[in-house]
C-alpha cells in the first residue's frame, strides 16, 4: 500500500510534462502555420496592387484607341470611308 501514494506523483509529472511539450509542439505549429500564411497574403495583396495597376493602365488605353478623333482618323486613312453628303442621308421614321 505504501508503493501506490508515492507512484502517482510521478505519474501525474510525467503526464503534466507530455501535456506541455505537446502544447509546445501545437504552439510552433500554429506560429510556423500563421507566418506561412502572412508570407502567402503579402504576396498575394502585392499580386493584387500590381493587377490594379494594369487595370488602371488598361483603362487609359481603351479610351485612347476609342476616341472620336482616332476612330475616324483610322476611318478615312485606313479604310478609305468618307462621310456621306447631306443628299446621301435618308431618315427612316419607325412608328
Amino acid at each position: 500500500m505504501n508503493f501506490m501514494p508515492k507512484r502517482q506523483p510521478v505519474v501525474f509529472v510525467f503526464v503534466m510534462a507530455v501535456v506541455c511539450v505537446l502544447s509546445a509542439m501545437a504552439l510552433v505549429f500554429t506560429k510556423h502555420e500563421s507566418r506561412k500564411l502572412f508570407v502567402e497574403l503579402e504576396g498575394l495583396t502585392h499580386l493584387r496592387d500590381e493587377l490594379n495597376i494594369e487595370w488602371g493602365q488598361l483603362q487609359i488605353e481603351q479610351s485612347t484607341w476609342a476616341t472620336h478623333a482616332r476612330i475616324e482618323r483610322v476611318a478615312t486613312d485606313e479604310l478609305s470611308l468618307v462621310r456621306p453628303e447631306a443628299s446621301e442621308i435618308y431618315i427612316i421614321n419607325r412608328q
